[in-house]
C-alpha cells in the first residue's frame, strides 16, 4: 500500500512521523479517559457519601448504603454489552468514532443524574431513574477504555507501547483525583445539609464542561494507523465478536481474570467503600467527609505516579515481569490497608490507600500494551474491550457490596482482606499463565503471528 494512503504524518509501519503528532495522541486519551473516568467515579463516590440517604431512605441506613454499592455494580453487568457494541464498531468502522460516541453519552447521563429529584420528591422513581442513567454509565465505560487503549498503543513506537499505553491508564488516577477532589471541595463549599440538599450535584453538573473539552480534543487526533491500514484493504471482519469467541475464548477469560485481580482492590476507593466506611458515624472510625476525600485524593496521585512508571518499566523488563512484581506489591498493600484505615488517623488512612496504589499502579499500568499484543488486529478492539468489561464484573463490579456484607457478617475487615488477597492471588496466576509478547509486530500484515496463542501450555502454531 502506498504511504499516500495514510493520513499526514503516518508511516507505513504503525507510527507516527512527527513527535508533535505523539504528543497530541497521548493528551487526548489522557483528557478523554479522565473525563470518562470522572464521570464514572463521581457516581461511586456519592453511592457511598449519600445516594443511600437521598434514593434509599425507607430501606434504613444499612441496607440503603448496600443498595447503593449495588447500583455501582449494577452499571458493571452491562459494560460487557457496551463493549460488544463499540467492538463491533471499532473493527468496522474505526476507534475513534466508538471515542466520540462514549464520551457524549456519559457525560450526558452523568449530568442528567446531577439533575434527579430524590425519593423525597418523587418516591420510588428516583432510585429506578438513577438506575438507568447508571446503566448508561456502564454501557459508556465498556465502551470507551478499549478505543482509548488501541488509540494510544497502535500509534506507539514499538518499544514505547507500555509508555504510550499507560496514556489512557493514567486517565484512571486522575478521574478519581478529579472526582475526589471536587467532591472534598463541595464538601468545604456546602458542609452538612447543604452537601445533601444540593452540594453533591455540582460535580455532576461540571461534566458538562469536561465533556466539551474530551471532546474538543479527542476532534484533532487521527484515526489509528493499524485501522487506516485495515481499512484502505477493505479487510475489516464482518462479525468480529464470533470470530472472537470462536477462536480466541480462553484468552479472553485468562485476560479478564487478569484485570478482576487489579479492579476488586482498586473499587475499595474507586468505588467509594473506604470513604463509606472511613465516615459513617455509626462505624467505627466516623471520620469527618472532608479529610476523608482529601485522602483519596491524595492517593490518586501516587496510583497516578505508580501507573504511568509501570507503563515505563514494561517497556524494559516486560510486561509480564511488571505484572509479577505488582501482584507482590499489590498483596503487601492489601494486608496493609485495614490495619492503618483502622487507626483512625487521617494521615494513616492516608498512608494504607498510598501503599495500595502502588501495587494498583503495577498491575495497571502495562494492561494497555498487554492487551493490545495479546489479540489480532483485526478483531482486536473486541478483544481488549470484551476481557476488560467481563474482568471488571468479576473483579470491581460488586466488591464494595461484597466487603459491606462480610463486615455485617464477621464483624471484623479482615474478611474484606482475605477476599481482596484472594483476588490478587487469582490475578497473579492468570498472569502466569501467558506468554510475554512485548514488541509483536501489531499491523494487519501480521496477522498469522499476532494469532498464535500466548498461553502457555497451548500449541503457538
Amino acid at each position: 500500500m502506498s504511504a499516500a494512503a495514510h493520513p499526514p504524518g503516518f508511516t507505513p509501519t504503525g507510527t507516527i512521523a512527527q513527535a508533535a503528532d505523539r504528543r497530541r495522541v497521548v493528551f487526548a486519551t489522557v483528557v478523554g479517559t479522565t473525563v470518562e473516568w470522572y464521570d464514572f467515579f463521581i457516581y461511586a463516590s456519592a453511592a457511598g457519601l449519600v445516594f443511600g440517604e437521598l434514593f434509599f431512605a425507607p430501606a434504613g441506613p444499612g441496607i440503603g448504603t448496600l443498595l447503593s454499592f449495588l447500583t455501582v455494580g449494577i452499571s458493571f453487568l452491562f459494560r460487557p454489552f457496551g463493549a460488544f457494541l463499540a467492538g463491533h464498531l471499532g473493527d468496522k468502522y474505526g476507534r475513534r468514532l466508538v471515542l466520540m460516541l462514549t464520551l457524549i453519552l456519559m457525560g450526558v447521563a452523568t449530568a442528567l443524574i446531577g439533575l434527579l429529584p430524590t425519593y423525597a420528591a418523587i418516591g420510588v422513581a428516583a432510585p429506578i431513574l438513577l438506575i438507568l442513567l447508571r446503566v448508561v454509565q456502564g454501557i459508556s465505560a465498556g465502551g470507551e477504555w478499549g478505543g482509548a487503549v488501541l488509540m494510544a498503543v497502535e500509534h506507539a513506537p514499538k518499544s514505547k507501547r507500555g509508555l504510550f499505553g499507560a496514556s489512557p491508564q493514567i486517565g484512571v488516577p486522575l478521574g478519581l483525583l478529579l472526582a475526589s477532589g471536587t467532591m472534598a471541595l463541595m464538601a468545604i463549599i456546602a458542609p452538612g445539609d447543604a452537601f445533601l440538599e444540593w452540594g453533591w450535584r455540582i460535580p455532576f453538573l461540571l461534566s458538562v464542561v469536561l465533556i466539551l473539552i474530551g471532546y474538543y480534543v479527542r476532534r484533532s487526533v487521527e484515526e489509528s494507523p493499524v485501522f487506516v491500514e485495515i481499512a484502505d484493504r477493505k479487510e475489516q471482519t464482518r462479525m468480529p465478536i464470533i470470530q472472537l469467541f470462536r477462536k480466541h475464548l480462553l484468552l479472553v477469560i485468562i485476560a479478564a481474570l487478569v484485570f478482576a485481580g487489579n479492579n476488586a482492590v482498586g473499587y475499595m476507593t474507586t468505588g467509594g467503600y473506604i470513604q463509606n466506611y472511613a465516615t459513617n458515624p455509626e462505624g467505627p472510625i466516623g471520620l469527618e467527609r472532608g479529610p476523608v476525600l482529601w485522602a483519596v485524593t491524595g492517593s490518586a496521585v501516587t496510583w497516578l505516579l505508580s501507573t504511568w512508571f509501570a507503563g515505563w518499566l514494561s517497556d524494559r523488563i516486560g510486561r509480564r515481569t511488571t505484572y509479577l512484581i505488582g501482584w507482590v506489591l499489590q498483596l503487601g498493600g492489601v494486608f496493609a490497608l485495614f490495619p492503618l484505615v483502622n487507626t483512625g488517623e487521617v494521615g494513616l488512612l492516608f498512608a494504607g490507600l498510598a501503599v495500595l496504589t502502588i501495587g494498583l499502579g503495577f498491575t495497571y499500568g502495562p494492561q494497555a500494551a498487554l492487551y493490545s499484543e495479546l489479540f489480532p488486529a483485526s478483531i482486536r478492539f473486541s478483544g481488549v474491550s470484551i476481557s476488560y468489561a467481563i474482568g471488571a464484573i468479576l473483579g470491581g463490579a460488586f466488591a464494595p457490596s461484597i466487603a459491606t456484607a462480610l463486615v455485617d457478617a464477621t464483624g471484623t475487615t479482615m474478611s474484606v482482606t482475605w477476599y481482596l488477597a484472594g483476588m490478587t492471588l487469582l490475578g497473579l496466576l492468570a498472569s502466569l499463565l501467558l506468554r510475554d509478547r512485548s514488541g509483536i509486530p501489531l499491523g494487519p500484515d501480521h496477522e498469522a503471528e499476532q494469532a498464535k496463542s500466548p498461553i502457555y501450555g497451548l500449541s503457538k502454531a
